[in-house]
């Protein structure tokens, strides 16, 4: 049996070397990473075999074989994912559909109509911190230092709106 050291030393001195190798291959860093993790894994889980000549040249054939193994799972899923894709559309070209059901999304656009228009009967500036906060995303603080108020106010006009809303809305 061979000294499975040999092959651990030959792996930290070419890790380096071998992430490379495995990146340029695959097109991505971190698939090569993964690769090499995953060779890291192979060669300290077993007994290194008994006619190993050269330890660089097994540890880039392993690498080579789990690449491999790595594309050829990824082609499978993408076929697999493909079949599932066109079961569920059944007969029609279109797909698996990403959206919401077209009444779920009927539904949703009405509510924030009623949600707009419902604002529209605000005050201005409760109107304005609620839309500039929910809408725009910006914090208290920037939506008090953007109307000249403070950031307590903001934080109350903000709850005047929400408390109007659900009442319209029921949100």
């Amino acid at each position: 049996m061979a000294d499975p050291q040999a092959l651990i030393d030959a792996y930290m001195r070419k890790r380096a070397d071998l992430v490379r190798f495995f990146a340029k291959r695959t097109g991505s860093v971190p698939t090569g990473e993964d690769i090499v993790q995953d060779l890291y894994l192979k060669i300290t889980s077993g007994p290194a075999p008994d006619d190993l000549r050269s330890p660089e040249a097994y540890l880039y054939r392993i690498g080579s074989n789990l690449m491999l193994d790595r594309m050829k799972s990824a082609r499978r899923q993408a076929a697999r994912d493909a079949g599932y894709g066109r079961t569920m559309a059944g007969d029609g070209p279109e797909g698996v559909a990403e959206e919401p059901p077209a009444d779920d999304a009927v539904a949703a656009r009405q509510r924030l109509a009623q949600l707009v228009k419902a604002l529209d009967d605000l005050p201005k500036p409760v109107a304005t911190a609620f839309r500039r906060h929910k809408f725009d995303g910006l914090t208290h603080g920037e939506v008090a230092a953007e109307m000249g108020v403070s950031r307590s106010a903001v934080e109350k006009y903000i709850m005047t709106a929400l408390k109007h809303l659900m009442g319209k809305v029921g949100a």
